[in-house]
């Protein structure tokens, strides 16, 4: 791991001195589509022009993606703009054709990123290859060393222009996210491998505009965040897909403006810090209450079994077990016994209560 920190070549995103900002369309449409999208960017804020090339969808028949005619679209982009541009790759084949039409950054998806043999193949395929940027998003579930592991398979292939994306993880509910974005793990991989770049996906962890801004401050100014990767496109509405998540250019541009003053301002370290793990706080208390939420529906559809069963609500020895049960488990994770009982106390409570209405 510290050979790989070591070695770490930083100087595509500090040389700026300032976020590293990738833009641009969920999917390549069409050539104007994507030419209207940059033409709009100010490049003293964006660096590279994305766009998504090829698509992969959990079920077949949706849009997935235009193909090789993409790359011609992007590297037009790069020609009339100057931008670097980046796409997403899965295969060997898909990096060879990056590379024949001068893709400057390529990302390994979430769902790549969860086989050691797709990244394993697109290392071999990019070995030794000192020009290109390799981005890794984070697995769609998170486990840590299913990304190191992307990681180190593409440094032991000579590729040591690397990046990390942080495009928030699964989670069965979420109030607010459409991919949490578990800013812990983040922490610990910052621990773990410090030089490493990360840029934060903002576009894909709200899965809508509202949040972009807020997730965005956060990931820049609490959880030092090397840059953004933020979806928009030149008429948002009528996306071919994603089209909830991406934001008008010109609101980019007011956005970044922003960002930028956030990052000048370094602030109290202290203060940074307090607020960072309150963040961390803030997340766990809004997953305490989406399963707060859970556990009261299956209350009360037990609740209607008892009364067509004519059960009586309350079930001694179940309750004893399900106290018992939590009192050891709290006791194993450094839970004192009281603070369990209190809590599963006013649990059952509510629970008995939800469900004597029904009966």
């Amino acid at each position: 791991m510290d050979k790989l920190n070591n070695n770490i070549d930083r100087y595509w995103i500090d040389k700026n001195n300032k976020p590293f900002i990738i833009s641009g369309p969920c999917s390549a449409e069409s050539e104007k589509q994507m030419l209207d999208t940059a033409n709009k960017f100010n490049k003293s804020y964006v660096s590279v022009f994305r766009a998504g090339i090829w698509k992969p969808r959990t079920k077949p028949g949706n849009f997935e993606g235009v193909g090789e005619n993409g790359l011609k679209w992007l590297n037009k982009v790069k020609k009339n703009t100057g931008l670097m541009v980046a796409t997403e790759v899965a295969n060997a084949k898909h990096v060879e054709l990056c590379i024949n039409y001068d893709i400057d950054i390529l990302w390994i998806g979430a769902r790549s990123t969860t086989s050691p043999f797709v990244v394993q193949e697109i290392a071999e395929s990019l070995e030794n290859d000192n020009k290109r940027i390799v981005l890794i998003k984070n697995p769609i579930h998170p486990d840590i060393e299913l990304w190191i592991g992307a990681l180190e398979r593409l440094y032991e292939k000579g590729i040591k222009k690397l990046g990390l994306i942080h495009r928030g993880f699964f989670c069965y509910k979420s109030l607010k996210y459409r991919n949490h974005p578990n800013w812990d793990i983040l922490l610990y991989i910052k621990k773990l491998i410090p030089r490493i770049p990360i840029i934060c996906d903002p576009s894909h962890i709200c899965g809508n505009r509202d949040r972009i801004f807020d997730v965005s401050i956060k990931s820049i100014k609490y959880f030092k965040c090397d840059g953004l990767m933020i979806e928009s496109h030149c008429d948002p509405d009528n996306a071919w897909s994603d089209s909830k998540q991406q934001i008008n250019p010109n609101y980019l541009l007011n956005f970044l403006n922003k960002i930028i003053d956030i990052k000048k301002d370094k602030g109290d370290k202290y203060k940074n810090e307090i607020n960072s793990l309150r963040i961390l706080i803030d997340e766990l208390d809004e997953n305490i209450i989406s399963i707060l939420s859970e556990r009261i529906n299956i209350s009360k559809k037990l609740g209607i079994l008892k009364k067509k069963l004519n059960i009586k609500t309350l079930q001694p020895n179940r309750w004893k077990s399900v106290m018992e049960n939590s009192i050891e488990i709290g006791k194993n994770l450094g839970i004192s016994k009281e603070f369990i009982e209190n809590i599963f106390k006013l649990l059952h409570k509510e629970s008995i209560n939800i469900q004597n209405k029904i009966m």
